[in-house]
Parts: structure tokens; sequence; C-alpha cells
């Protein structure tokens, strides 16, 4: 009796510490599938806010918030032309180059 006993008790440990596990793995992959697929990034022209957070397009004069702040430190002010992935439902841009314009 105490041997059933005790396979019981460590099944059911078995079966707490495995479980958690296997749906985790479950939910992980429902999570990779529903992702977009990612944007080409695209050429754009415009001037970087003197803040380096905004950046103004020349075509539309839109202002875009950049993500990555971070890769166009030292060009606060200047007008480029960036290589970005564009997200217009957040109106943001993720900067991937730069280079100054003319």
């Amino acid at each position: 009796m105490k041997r059933l006993l005790a396979f019981c008790f460590a099944l059911a440990l078995l079966t707490a510490l495995v479980a958690p596990g296997v749906s985790m793995a479950q939910d992980t992959m429902k999570n990779d599938s529903m992702q977009a697929p990612a944007k080409p990034a695209i050429d754009i022209t415009g001037k970087i806010s003197g803040d380096g957070k905004t950046f103004v397009s020349d075509k539309d004069g839109k202002s875009w918030t950049i993500v990555n702040p971070e890769d166009v430190k030292g060009h606060e002010g200047h007008h480029v032309i960036l290589n970005a992935h564009v997200y217009p439902d957040k109106m943001q841009v993720h900067v991937m180059s730069l280079k100054m314009a003319k």
C-alpha cells in the first residue's frame, strides 16, 4: 500500500513539473506563427530632429518617430537619406543605415 501511494505521489509530481513546460512550448509556437513578415527597408530623404528622436520626410513633411535613436547619434539636425523599415500605422521608422544627403 505504501508503494502504491509513493508511486502515485511521484507520478503526480512528475506530471506537475512536465505539464507547464509542454504548454509553454505550445504557446511559443503560436506566437511565432502569428508574427507578420518584416517589410523591406526603403530609402527616405529628410531631416533628423535636433534631439535625434524624430525624422521629417522631405517628400510629404510628415514627422516619424525613430525607434532606434542611438543609430542616428551624431547626425542630429542633419539632412540625410535613411534606409529604414517604415511602420505607417505607428508613424515610426527603424533605421537600418543612413548617409548624408547632398
